[in-house]
């Protein structure tokens, strides 16, 4: 067995719990290797409807082990909380293990997420306030505590006192807020750390011997390959690579274990936060699609907010899929557009009054305008069709036109929100 990555072909929020859910069936690990709580994955499954942000999405398979990956930015308390919410609701205590060299999102860096956003008022980045980019700064300065760090108090003084001298400059001289005590903050994690012990191992020497022994591993990526920092809508991206050839560092596993990359796609398009959208749609046909969308219509898992809404862009799309590497895709949500008599496809975008099939660097995306191509809708229900060759002519080449813009084979469809309203190819 090889190790399978299923990333985001888009802004995220295209449907991977969705997907990880489903093939974690047949899995032994899934593991989260990437972004902390500032995003959700929302699963439909016999237990009731679940909103994950920092548990993997096989938690609810009692066989698989789930892993918080060294990558990830671990917020102790949102991975207690949903613990809780897990079992509170009859959900088999899931195998969860945490990486030693996780790094913990402090409560300053969440402080610090909020006051920035407010600083900058109508120049915000659109931050879920999850403390994302303080953490992957202090990550990157060498200020971060590691959850090894949690088990010697001396060390994690110094490291939390060593975090804190800059900041409390911030703190008094930039947002007038009071200083943060480093004791409060050490004092405060001690029954945490007690809390997760259980849960703490070298995940690396985990799944590298899961691999040598071939045992299937699903690794999860957060949001899609347009919020990445290097390859994204910069700066309105997140502060980790969302990217597959990011998940054997994040996950701790060798690049040339990955052999799968799936990207999951929507059959039409949706954006949570601030940043270029070219695709977007608004007023009474955006309200519409909102509505109908998702399991309950088009709202954050994280944040709640409405998603911007947008027909499928095929430009973007292609684009997110080749910086994925992916070798196949998911097209999700396509029973969403069964109330339309004709569904627009953005094919091309319009830049310096040429057409042009490629994704413009965050510069030019501004300029940039659709170019539609109007296709046939199938004006019916389909959630419960499970044959490819079942479905209405008019959804059958939708699903071939996407695959044939994208570029990427389309072996799975999903025609609802539920695990079993999936048609294979």
């Amino acid at each position: 067995m090889t190790v399978t990555a299923i990333v985001g072909a888009n802004w995220g929020d295209e449907g991977k719990g969705k997907v990880t859910d489903v093939l974690a069936a047949q899995s032994k690990y899934v593991v989260r290797y990437q972004g902390g709580s500032n995003a959700g994955h929302t699963i439909l499954n016999p237990y009731g409807k679940f909103a994950l942000h920092i548990l993997p999405s096989g938690v609810f398979y009692p066989g698989v082990c789930n892993i918080i990956g060294p990558g990830t930015a671990l917020n102790i308390d949102d991975f207690l909380h949903e613990l809780k919410g897990l079992t509170d609701r009859g959900v088999p205590e899931p195998i969860l293990r945490i990486s030693d060299r996780a790094q913990i999102v402090m409560p300053y860096h969440k402080l610090l997420d909020q006051l920035e956003e407010e600083r900058l008022g109508d120049l915000k980045f659109g931050s879920t306030k999850s403390g994302i980019a303080p953490f992957y700064s202090d990550k990157v300065s060498k200020l971060g505590i590691q959850v090894s760090d949690l088990f010697d108090e001396d060390r994690l003084r110094m490291r939390v006192e060593a975090s804190l001298a800059a900041k409390n400059t911030l703190m008094k001289h930039l947002y007038g807020h009071p200083l943060v005590h480093a004791d409060e903050i050490v004092q405060q994690f001690a029954d945490k750390a007690e809390q997760i012990r259980p849960y703490v191992v070298d995940s690396s020497v985990l799944l590298q011997e899961a691999v040598k022994r071939g045992e299937r591993i699903l690794v999860e990526g957060q949001l899609g390959a347009l919020r990445d920092p290097d390859h994204g809508i910069y700066p309105y991206s997140t502060s980790s690579s969302t990217l597959a050839g990011f998940a054997a560092v994040g996950a701790g596993i060798p690049p040339y274990a990955i052999k799968q990359i799936i990207a999951v796609t929507k059959a039409y398009s949706s954006c949570v936060g601030a940043g270029p959208f070219v695709s977007e749609i608004e007023g009474e046909s955006a309200a519409e699609l909102r509505q109908r969308g998702g399991d309950a219509g088009e709202f954050g898992a994280t944040t709640g907010r409405p998603r911007r809404m947008g027909w499928f862009d095929a430009v973007a799309t292609r684009y997110g899929c080749r910086i994925q590497g992916a070798t196949e895709a998911v097209l999700t949500n396509l029973d969403v557009l069964g109330y339309l008599e004709e569904i627009p496809v953005c094919t091309a975008y319009e830049l310096d009054g040429s057409r042009t099939l490629e994704f413009p660097v965050s510069a030019r995306l501004d300029q940039a305008k659709p170019v539609y191509e109007n296709v046939k809708g199938w004006n019916c229900d389909i959630s419960s069709i499970r044959q490819f060759g079942d479905l209405p002519d008019a959804a059958q080449e939708y699903v071939l036109l996407v695959e044939k813009l994208v570029g990427v084979p389309i072996r799975t469809i999903s025609v609802g929100p539920r695990r079993e309203q999936i048609i294979e190819r």
